[in-house]
């Protein structure tokens, strides 16, 4: 069962909670050092911070905290998993899941701040038992006295005042902690996490963006969305239509014919928001993914970390895919440094290690037929080819920050493939996007411009 915790909305407070958790790491040290020594081994720093309990005082710590100390931990666990112990980078999985929830008493003060303190006269139901929790807020179901569902998303309290000052801190923490290798700079994950906290910390903008993405789809069935109920929409409460469905992992057994449809519709969605729109929802927790077995629809949910990408960064992504696919060298070169993959000074050996990694990661678009998710071994080897970057280049470094973003969706629809066990056939959807790079004249890169083949 989920803990309930307060939130700590004051920066002195939030301070206090990092220092207690730096203080249980230092005694968990001394412990452990104590325990090595009388058993006769000569303990390391490192092996002593790294201990299982001390990666789970972290995790639960942050959990805890929600807000930026969280996030930091969900963006080391994805991004510089590979580099983490194993204990470390297990235990900060869990922060991608669920956080504690809020306790009723702050969920009715943060409705009473923006509802007013006779909100509960609206419904005939309010279900204080949240249907979930994560870093910013907390999403509880509701009815009206006129019998409307609604989701009412709920923000914990003094996340948008702490959230500089808790990267800050967690920073600091872990700096002092040492539970980093030296090879993962973490600086940019750290600004990454501030901004894109800010922005899911924005209800208004995240209303703003669902109403967007409902413009967009326009009459595609085969989607739902809720629909922002704007007189109970603040900064601090978003409040929606409840969109019904099972979460789409539990789909692992049903038939293949069902989990087959539904990872090809959500790839043709991904294809659409990259190059058709601009608009890509970068949030990869299958928990944003409903599915509803009764109007065979697929349920998209949570907005905030919704991103655009101009039409001369996707035209230059246009072209990447096209030379991967292809096996285009010279362009798939040019399309790298145009991107920001790399930069035309780096070493020959650099541009061709980030070449092979891009190859690596569009296998699936050059395989001829579907593509079986259930049988492939694409995630290890590009954990490997990542590692033998980072440990074998004194130019590795990380991508701009779109560009992660975006691996992060495309990284978070391909372990939901493989968990679906889905065939897809991706080389057939990419097709409509690909460009032509024959004419020297007329490609994004190469020189050229974009035309659909």
């Amino acid at each position: 069962m989920k803990r309930t915790s307060p939130i700590s909305s004051s920066p002195g407070a939030r301070l206090l909670k990092l220092g207690s958790l730096a203080g249980g790491i230092a005694a968990g040290m001394a412990a452990e050092g104590l325990r090595q020594m009388a058993s006769g081994s000569l303990p390391r720093p490192r092996e002593l911070l790294l201990t299982p309990k001390n990666a789970a005082r972290l995790a639960e710590r942050l959990s805890d905290l929600r807000g930026a100390a969280m996030k930091v931990g969900q963006l080391l666990s994805m991004e510089a998993g590979d580099l983490l112990p194993p204990e470390l980078s297990a235990v900060l999985a869990r922060l991608r899941e669920d956080a504690h929830r809020m306790p009723l008493g702050q969920v009715a003060a943060v409705l009473n701040r923006a509802w007013g303190k006779q909100w509960p006269e609206r419904f005939s139901r309010f279900d204080f038992q949240p249907l979930a929790a994560a870093s910013i807020g907390q999403v509880h179901e509701a009815t009206t006295r006129d019998a409307a569902r609604l989701a009412v998303k709920i923000q914990y309290p003094g996340i948008r005042d702490s959230i500089d000052s808790d990267v800050d801190n967690v920073a600091r923490l872990l700096s002092m902690a040492r539970v980093l290798p030296e090879q993962c700079d973490i600086a940019t994950l750290l600004s990454e996490a501030k901004q894109q906290l800010h922005e899911e910390a924005d209800y208004l903008r995240e209303a703003e963006h669902l109403e967007a993405y409902r413009r967009r789809l326009g009459d595609q069935a085969r989607f739902r969305l809720p629909e922002v109920v704007h007189p109970w929409t603040t900064a601090e409460v978003l409040c929606m239509t409840y969109v019904p469905g099972a979460p789409l992992d539990a789909l692992a057994n049903a038939p293949r014919a069902t989990r087959n449809q539904v990872a090809g519709q959500l790839l043709q969605l991904a294809l659409q928001e990259l190059f058709d729109w601009g608009l890509v929802q970068t949030d990869p927790n299958f928990a944003n993914y409903r599915y509803d077995a009764n109007s065979d629809t697929i349920g998209l949910l949570d907005f905030g970390a919704v991103r655009c990408y101009p039409k001369r960064q996707t035209d230059i992504l246009r072209s990447l895919l096209t030379a991967a696919v292809l096996q285009d060298t010279d362009c798939l070169f040019e399309a790298a440094a145009q991107a920001g993959y790399t930069d035309h000074d780096d070493p020959p050996e650099y541009r061709q290690g980030v070449a092979e990694l891009l190859m690596t990661a569009t296998e699936p678009a050059r395989h001829i037929g579907a593509y079986d998710f259930s049988d492939t071994d694409l995630a290890r080897r590009m954990s490997d080819r990542v590692m033998a970057m980072r440990f074998g280049s004194n130019q590795w470094r990380l991508p701009s920050t779109d560009l992660l973003f975006l691996h992060r969706k495309l990284g978070g629809l391909f372990m939901l493939f493989c968990r679906l066990g889905a065939r897809v056939p991706v080389h057939e959807a990419v097709q409509p996007y690909l460009v032509d790079l024959s004419g020297a004249s007329r490609s994004p890169v190469c020189e050229s411009q974009t035309s659909t083949a």
